[in-house]
């Protein structure tokens, strides 16, 4: 089974909100309805997310039309197209931090 990283983007649907008991068959069992389905991975540290991965990428579009906002696993999901993305460490990184002696050389040193 591949990493859900490698899975095809435009098969692939993101849940969030779920709860922290959410299972891979209520997960299975909801999302099947609109399509067959290649994968699902559901999030263990930290929980509170999964994957979906259709056959079709319209059926994944569907799903995402069809569920987002509804009850699954005891709480009300977001489902979304998945971007790809990581949301730990892939993102802007914070500015340099300078210290104080740094800061005030930078700017009382005369121009060149």
């Amino acid at each position: 089974m591949s990493r859900y990283r490698e899975w095809d983007l435009s098969c692939k649907v993101y849940v969030g909100n779920l709860g922290s008991s959410a299972s891979k068959h209520e997960i299975e069992s909801a999302f099947s309805k609109y399509g067959p389905l290649r994968n699902v991975w559901v999030a263990r540290n930290p929980p509170g997310f999964a994957f979906v991965e259709f056959e079709d990428p319209r059926d994944a579009e569907d799903a995402v039309r069809g569920l987002d906002g509804t009850r699954c696993c005891g709480t009300r999901i977001r489902v979304e197209m998945s971007n790809g993305r990581s949301r730990r460490g892939g993102g802007r990184r914070p500015p340099p931090r300078y210290s104080r002696a740094a800061l005030l050389l930078l700017f009382t040193s005369p121009p060149d």
